[in-house]
């Protein structure tokens, strides 16, 4: 039998979009039917194969997006959420393989379920990006999201910590006024698309802090005051407000736990 392990890094080394859609589909289909071993005889690789585009640019050099409801803006912000959701694939397949023996199989069941949603979440944008005439590809993308994952690949903690607790869950703030502004330009698709990727992210948030608060809990350690240290050794970057607090409690994120590390909110 193959090992889940061998599986999930079949996954990641899958570089063409489509291919690697199938493939994480396909590790989550075979794990959740018993076609896999529990068993870590490979180590995943330090990157993730990407296809030839798009061009990956530091984000200080990446491309205002427009403004307004032009095609190109629209084009823009599809193409952006489609490349999220890409390298989402590969931080929830990362997720399950390279912790996976040390967490145990409810947490990679839950990872390898996460991986299939962002897959079927990249193949539905990508759809809704070819109905404007453009694919995955045509615009340059950021690689600060698989940065933070590199970044923290040697602590589960540090990684449940900043990566669904921080950037995912950024997504929950965000994504309702995109929304709002998608259904503005009459994009009823759209607007359908994302009210279900919301739907799906609280629950991944939700998993990234069960298994934290479970892991702070062995270790003896008070889960705000724990992530508040992770955060602030792990996470470059800078938690800042509006936030959409009905998601982020949904998820088990109380207001008091992410206010204590974010800035404060910027005048009117």
């Amino acid at each position: 039998m193959t090992s889940v392990a061998a599986a999930i890094r079949d996954a990641l080394e899958a570089g063409e979009p489509r291919a690697k859609v199938m493939a994480a589909r396909q590790v989550a289909r075979d794990w959740r039917l018993g076609r896999l071993q529990f068993a870590f005889d490979c180590p995943m690789p330090d990157r993730p194969a990407r296809p030839g585009r798009p061009e990956l640019l530091p984000p200080a050099r990446m491309p205002k997006r427009g403004r307004g409801g032009s095609e190109r803006a629209r084009i823009a912000l599809w193409h952006a959420l489609a490349h999220i959701e890409f390298v989402a694939i590969d931080l929830a397949l990362d997720m399950a393989g390279r912790f996976g023996r040390e967490m145990g199989e409810p947490f990679v069941s839950d990872f390898l379920k996460v991986a299939g949603d962002e897959a079927m979440h990249f193949a539905i944008i990508e759809r809704h990006l070819q109905s404007m005439g453009a694919s995955y590809g045509d615009l340059p993308a950021h690689d600060g999201l698989w940065e933070a994952a590199h970044a923290t690949r040697h602590d589960v903690a540090a990684r449940l910590a900043v990566v669904p607790m921080v950037l995912e869950a950024r997504g929950l703030d965000v994504t309702p006024a995109t929304i709002e502004r998608v259904r503005a330009a009459g994009d009823s698709t759209g607007v359908r698309i994302l009210e279900r990727i919301l739907d799906d992210e609280i629950v991944h948030v939700r998993i990234g802090a069960k298994h934290f608060a479970a892991l702070a809990s062995a270790r003896g350690e008070v889960m705000a005051d724990w992530w508040k240290m992770q955060v602030n050794r792990h996470f470059r970057g800078s938690i800042k407000p509006p936030f959409n607090d009905s998601a982020r409690l949904a998820c088990g994120l109380s207001r008091e736990m992410y206010a204590a590390v974010a800035l404060p909110a910027e005048a009117p």
